[in-house]
């Protein structure tokens, strides 16, 4: 059978799925991102799929389907195991001349469902006779394909911040790697991981932020200069920062300094090591019955420096957990500070260096003894100190590595 490839667009037509289940759920999201307006028609709903409706994303009409529902759709998904009652939709769908997608019996549909990747403009659908894991895999080949070269025409413009993760290069967002892959002009830090450096296509402008000179202050203002000066030029820039950008990473300024030169700033995300460097070693910074709140601040001023702008006396009454950045240096006054305003020095305490790499080590000790177990360990930065009783979760689970 021969099969004629179509791009539909649905923003604004209604699409009828028929099924609350499992694969229901899984179809109903692309057809959000699409624009239909989706009528679910079900006696009950999965919780993913009755947020939809909730958020106003769907209806949903809580009843077994009758011929007349397909009147006024442009497309019919049947989303039911039940062949008998898929093919009374499919039947209906005939009738009306109205595209149907079989989720049941792929030889009973008038319309199949391709495997499908997204970057950006771009979008890849592939089609298979019957072999569901064969067209996977073209689609996957032609993903890294996209993953790997830059777009062919002038997609992007301005500055994309974009957040590296916690240090492991497979932590960073798919679109952040789509949007590194195209850069021109790529301004990084020293904690980015070094393998996606490595992957810049050779004619892009690498430009170590570290190496910039002048002092903190006075660097950070020629790294506002350059980010707008390259897209002023008509380079598409990334800025690509370790962890999230706007989590200690000054990303404000720079989307601040763009937007008043009138450059467009695209924001990505980026794994927060403050999250992900406890996660991997086994620590929730939340947890039932344990935790039910955390707080991150940066350590990178001492708590009695005139520059200090945290409340040291309200973070030792918190209950639940502190995350410290950038704070080993600081450590001896911190744990000092915390104590003095009334945490105990029995309070659990663990130090992630390195999280998410293959140098990865954690420290546990107490807020009493920290500092002499860190110092006599030769914990380096960077490093990530966790302060809590969460702490001790990490006792009953460690985390596999792959």
């Amino acid at each position: 059978m021969s099969l004629y490839p179509l791009a539909l667009r649905l923003t604004g037509r209604r699409v009828l799925v028929v099924g609350g289940g499992s694969v229901a759920t899984r179809r109903v999201p692309a057809l959000i991102a699409a624009g239909a307006q989706i009528e679910i028609v079900a006696p009950e709903l999965t919780p993913a799929l009755r947020s939809h409706v909730d958020a106003g994303r769907a209806v949903w009409t809580p009843r077994r389907f009758a011929p007349g529902d397909v009147e006024g759709a442009w497309l019919v998904h049947v989303a039911i195991d039940d062949p008998h009652a898929a093919a009374e939709v499919s039947a209906a769908a005939e009738a009306s001349r109205i595209f149907c997608v079989r989720a049941d019996d792929r030889d009973a549909a008038t319309a199949w469902t391709p495997a499908v990747t997204r970057h950006g403009q771009v979008t890849v659908a592939v089609t298979d006779g019957g072999d569901r894991r064969r067209a996977m895999a073209v689609r996957d080949l032609v993903a890294h394909a996209l993953e790997a070269a830059p777009p062919a025409a002038a997609e992007y413009k301005g500055v994309a911040l974009v957040g590296g993760g916690p240090g492991d290069p497979e932590l960073i967002t798919v679109k952040g790697r789509r949007l590194l892959a195209a850069a021109d002009v790529v301004v990084a830090d020293r904690l980015v991981p070094g393998v996606l450096l490595g992957e810049l296509r050779p004619e892009v402008e690498l430009i170590d932020a570290a190496k910039i000179p002048y002092g903190p202050s006075a660097a950070q203002e020629e790294i506002n200069r350059i980010l707008v000066d390259r897209a002023q030029q008509g380079k598409f820039v990334v800025r690509l920062k370790g962890g999230d950008n706007f989590v200690f990473g000054r990303g404000g300024e720079e989307a601040l300094a763009c937007a008043e030169a009138g450059v467009p700033v695209v924001v990505v995300p980026g794994v927060t090591s403050s999250i992900a460097a406890p996660a991997l070693a086994g620590i929730p910074v939340t947890h039932r019955g344990v935790a039910h709140e955390f707080t991150v601040v940066s350590g990178h001023i001492p708590p009695d420096h005139a520059d200090s702008l945290v409340d040291w006396p309200a973070l030792a009454r918190l209950r639940g957990t502190l995350v410290v950045l950038m704070g080993l240096k600081n450590l001896p006054k911190i744990a000092e500070r915390l104590i003095a305003e009334g945490r105990s020095p029995e309070t659990p305490v663990a130090v992630v260096q390195e999280g998410s790499t293959a140098h990865q080590r954690s420290l546990r000790s107490t807020l009493g003894a920290v500092t002499a177990d860190v110092a006599g360990a030769g914990i380096r930065p960077p490093a990530v100190v966790v302060i809590g009783e969460v702490v001790e979760v990490a006792d009953e689970f460690t985390p596999a590595t792959s």
